[in-house]
């Protein structure tokens, strides 16, 4: 807007030159906003690798039965609950982080598309034979009667060391109490040890 030449007039006068490049630009940012508006370009897809198997141990049981006192400083991986390191954030228990753990929005953070890799026949049957073989192994390693068998003889062998590191121990304390006392100290005063202990003669 510009004053008017006249100064008593009080109307206003206005730059068309200066309306008229504010206009345009408008005119120019609404075809910006309607070729954001069009439907977009196809774009090239994301190669994500297949469905992989965890390699580590899911970690459930170390913050169980543990007091954390919480404040508002307190960075949000210590807070209560499981957190993901991957998606940086938190859940308030152990089914809903493995429900995390196994989801899209989980898995596509890692990288990894939900499809899984085929198996072909051969996989399988080798698959097969490894369990089988693994199996055996189990019940070769596992016999229930065998097993009770060496825990008995282990607690025997036990018991045994005790009772005997008891009856050395109480040897050597009579051994230390006959030196102490002297034979003909003790023959006046008429007795033959400071002990209670029954000696069988």
């Amino acid at each position: 807007m510009a004053k008017s030449a006249d100064p008593n007039s009080f109307r206003r006068t206005w730059d068309k030159e200066e309306f008229g490049k504010r206009a345009q630009e408008r005119v120019d940012e609404d075809n910006d906003v309607d070729d954001d508006l069009a439907p977009p370009k196809k774009k090239i897809p994301v190669k994500r690798e297949l469905l992989k198997r965890r390699d580590y141990e899911v970690d459930l049981d170390s913050k169980l039965n543990k007091s954390i006192v919480i404040t508002k400083t307190t960075p949000l991986s210590q807070t209560g609950g499981y957190y993901c390191n991957v998606c940086d954030c938190t859940v308030r228990d152990s089914i809903n982080f493995l429900d995390h753990i196994n989801g899209k929005k989980h898995q596509r953070n890692l990288g990894m598309s939900m499809r899984v890799e085929r198996s072909t026949v051969d996989q399988v049957k080798k698959r097969f034979e490894f369990n089988k073989r693994k199996k055996e192994e189990q019940k070769q390693k596992y016999d229930l009667q065998e097993r009770l068998h060496e825990v008995q003889e282990e607690a025997d062998r036990v018991r045994q060391s005790r009772i005997d590191r008891r009856k050395e121990k109480k040897r050597k304390a009579d051994e230390e109490e006959e030196e102490q006392l002297d034979p003909e100290i003790a023959q006046m005063m008429g007795f033959g040890g400071f002990g209670g202990a029954k000696k069988n003669n």
